[in-house]
């Protein structure tokens, strides 16, 4: 039974994947379609992200004192080393000050 499961979801999954090739064959020209598949994988990285940030510490607090700092940081237009370390350090001294509460 399991097998017709994965049988089941590889079909599905393949369909996804093979459908828009086959059935879209010129070019997409309408404007708007385009912007909206443009930001399609930004959405779900982001939907897929985030919950992660908030629930990979100790704290959803600590975690999301680390995201403000990234969020910050990359507005600023810092390298992405710089994000990473001042983000992992303020979820460090999140935890940290917590930890003395």
């Amino acid at each position: 039974m399991i097998y017709a499961y994965i049988f089941v979801m590889a079909g599905v999954t393949y369909l996804i994947r093979m459908l828009p090739l086959t059935l879209i064959q010129k070019k997409i020209t309408n404007v708007y379609v385009r912007s909206f598949l443009y930001y399609i994988p930004y959405a779900c990285l982001a939907a897929m992200t985030f919950p992660a940030i908030l629930y990979a510490t100790a704290s959803v607090v600590s975690g999301f004192a680390g995201f403000a700092v990234a969020i910050l940081l990359a507005f600023k237009k810092k390298s992405l080393v710089t994000v990473a370390l001042f983000s992992c350090g303020a979820v460090f001294l999140v935890e940290r000050l917590m930890e003395m509460i």
